[in-house]
């Protein structure tokens, strides 16, 4: 059975960030994930776990400035000082968070700069991080990202993020395999999931299209793909990345069976 992660930065979005912690823990989640912690004071956030028993599991390197078009900056050259900042940061709220996956936002290739270029930095930027975060005991994580969310993404497909941590060659970089990017990139989930199980070392989910709950309505069988997680022996966390189409609470049917769900409802 899934071990269910809820995503704070897109789940109970009816409440201020702070009191989500409490939402989820109320659900039934007994860990939690989401994109930045650095808003907040990492003492803040470990008072939150600690109070209603959470496990974080899962945060990003920070990215860069979002709203100005940056998603991440590990493959961006000449902002490599940026990036080592930013992993330096990030396992400091890994230690104070006891948290031990951080992903590393890649970035979109700049206009007039040449792929492969992009990727061989990631290489070098990765092999520097990977090496500060083994001595904190943290795994770094790529994501492919679909085209039609991010075109022009560093790592674009499951293979990429292959290549890419085969040429890192760190035992503590590995694969974060999202079921929403994948469907909405390639298809073939299962396929995609086995062939890559060597470096797996999260699992994310949401329903296409609309990334919302990953119910029956959607094209993703979530029972099969729970089932066969369970058949591989996947015992991480599941993180819940999706927006739910109205209230939380009331979209949480489909995690019912997994013992998710308003406690009395």
């Amino acid at each position: 059975m899934p071990r269910l992660a809820a995503n704070l930065s897109m789940m109970f979005g009816e409440v201020p960030f702070l009191d989500r912690f409490a939402a989820a823990a109320a659900c039934g989640f007994g860990a939690v994930e989401y994109m930045l912690p650095y808003s907040y004071r990492a003492e803040e956030l470990k008072t939150r776990l600690d109070s209603h028993g959470l496990t974080q599991v899962l945060f990003n390197a920070a990215v860069g400035d979002w709203e100005r078009g940056d998603r991440g900056i590990g493959a961006l050259p000449g902002r490599e000082s940026e990036f080592r900042r930013a992993v330096e940061t990030a396992l400091d709220y890994a230690s104070a968070l006891a948290c031990r996956r951080i992903h590393v936002m890649s970035g979109v290739c700049p206009a007039g700069t040449n792929l492969d270029r992009c990727r061989e930095l990631l290489v070098r930027n990765l092999q520097w991080a990977a090496e500060a975060a083994a001595s904190a005991g943290v795994t770094l994580l790529l994501e492919p990202l679909n085209p039609f969310d991010f075109p022009g993404y560093v790592i674009d497909r499951p293979e990429t993020a292959r290549r890419v941590i085969e040429a890192v060659g760190a035992a503590n970089v590995g694969l974060q395999y999202d079921f929403y990017h994948a469907q909405m990139t390639h298809g073939r989930l299962l396929e995609g999931l086995e062939e890559n199980w060597a470096i797996i070392r999260h699992i994310q989910v949401s329903g296409v299209p609309g990334r919302h709950e990953p119910d029956d309505s959607q094209e993703i069988n979530f029972p099969l793909v729970f089932s066969t997680l369970d058949a591989l022996g996947y015992e991480g966390w599941v993180g819940c990345e999706y927006v739910p189409r109205g209230t939380t609470d009331a979209g949480l049917g489909w995690a019912a069976p997994y013992g998710i769900g308003r406690r009395g409802a």
